[in-house]
């Protein structure tokens, strides 16, 4: 009797077919997003299906694939512009969308936001009736015309992000900033911009203790470069090596601290890895930087650091402070993004102007100099992520969307 019940049940209230695309498959702060929230959502409310392209090796298709989500690999879809494949991938997504037949269509990323825009207007000239009620909502996690490119690049994504608004039902910028920036500059969606806050399960994080996650990592960087690097203090980040991160700023900054008692741990790697070796050859700073390479769920080791810094030029509202607040660091940040939003300056965080080598010194110096604030800061860290950026709150005000 039940079982018929919740059969006539499902016909009167069927699946809701939502379609996630996302230009990389790695696994960066995007894809965090949308592991975090398609993992979350109820199979009995939702039929879900995500779409990314191959840059990334499929790690976050994989991941979701061992959750039972459906997903589908694009082989067009690039991050960098190119005619070559941007057109084919306008074709790729026309198919995708086509095939799917979602009511809800969710784009993640500015490569996705502007072909998957261009894709599902095609569609809806094409197949006007089948299409007219589909709802496009576009996530960004920061505007690519922020990116420190050349200026013809971010007039071209500037372009790109104002013709394609209007094809868009909602925009979800994840920091207040860049929704004010997008009301601005014309950015204008039908219906809204909204901006949504990332979010973490603070308490059900899984942090191996201080000297556990020390003794791990030093271990490991001794084996890999061939000696031992450990002194007093620990600084580290993490960050893939991309020009967005701010890491040679970082590295200046160690420059002008030179010879004190600690280490800069950088884990990540990435496309500037030459560029930042050289740098700390040129400086002479072998000693106390250590490039620890990708290090599989590195928030784990987050611990070992006695103070977490972020150099970054550009963000939107990063995973990884969120992490470093739910393992009660210290942190010094750039005042970019939401950062601003996640930390008072002073009070749970530190915070500096992007670009600028002697602000992050004299922070890292400060800190060092004062145990009792690194541990006041520590303590309001904490608190902020379990109270103000929770994951329930992020992906109720996300699922709202969907009504």
């Amino acid at each position: 009797m039940i079982d018929k019940i919740n059969q006539v049940a499902n016909i009167n209230n069927p699946k809701k077919r939502v379609l996630f695309i996302i230009t990389k498959s790695e696994l960066g702060g995007s894809q965090r997003f949308l592991y975090e929230f398609t993992t979350r959502l109820n199979p009995q409310k939702y039929d879900i299906g995500v779409a990314a392209g191959p840059e990334g090796n499929w790690d976050l298709l994989n991941r979701l694939n061992k959750k039972g989500i459906k997903t589908f690999k694009l082989e067009y879809l690039r991050r960098e512009v190119s005619p070559l494949y941007d057109i084919p991938a306008v074709f790729e997504l026309i198919n995708l969308i086509n095939k799917f037949k979602p009511e809800y269509l969710h784009l993640n990323s500015s490569k996705t936001g502007v072909l998957g825009s261009i894709a599902n207007q095609i569609l809806k000239i094409i197949k006007l009736k089948q299409y007219k009620k589909m709802k496009l909502i576009y996530r960004i996690g920061g505007w690519a015309f922020n990116d420190p490119s050349f200026g013809w690049k971010r007039k071209v994504w500037l372009a790109a992000e104002k013709v394609t608004a209007g094809f868009k039902d909602i925009i979800i910028t994840e920091s207040g900033p860049d929704e004010i920036q997008a009301k601005k500059l014309g950015i204008k969606p039908k219906i809204e911009v909204k901006t949504i806050h990332n979010g973490i399960d603070a308490l059900r994080m899984e942090f191996l203790e201080k000297e556990t996650a020390k003794l791990y990592l030093f271990k490991n960087i001794g084996k890999r470069h061939g000696k031992i690097f450990q002194k007093r203090y620990s600084i580290g980040t993490i960050a893939n090596f991309y020009p967005t991160k701010g890491l040679e700023y970082l590295i200046e900054a160690m420059r002008i601290l030179k010879n004190t008692d600690f280490n800069l741990i950088i884990i990540g790697d990435g496309l500037e890895r030459k560029k930042l070796e050289s740098k700390i050859a040129e400086y002479e700073l072998k000693n106390d930087i250590i490039l620890a390479g990708q290090i599989q769920d590195a928030y784990k080791y987050l611990k070992a650091f006695d103070i977490f810094i972020l150099s970054s030029i550009k963000e939107g509202f990063p995973w990884v402070i969120l992490e470093a607040m739910a393992a009660k660091l210290p942190i010094i940040a750039t005042r970019v993004g939401a950062l601003e939003e996640m930390l008072e300056n002073g009070k749970s965080g530190i915070l500096v102007e992007s670009k600028n080598p002697r602000q992050m010194a004299e922070a890292i110096k400060y800190l060092l100099e004062n145990e009792t604030v690194r541990q006041e800061i520590a303590i309001q860290t904490h608190q902020t992520v379990l109270f103000k950026f929770t994951m329930e709150k992020m992906v109720r005000e996300t699922e709202e969307l969907f009504n």
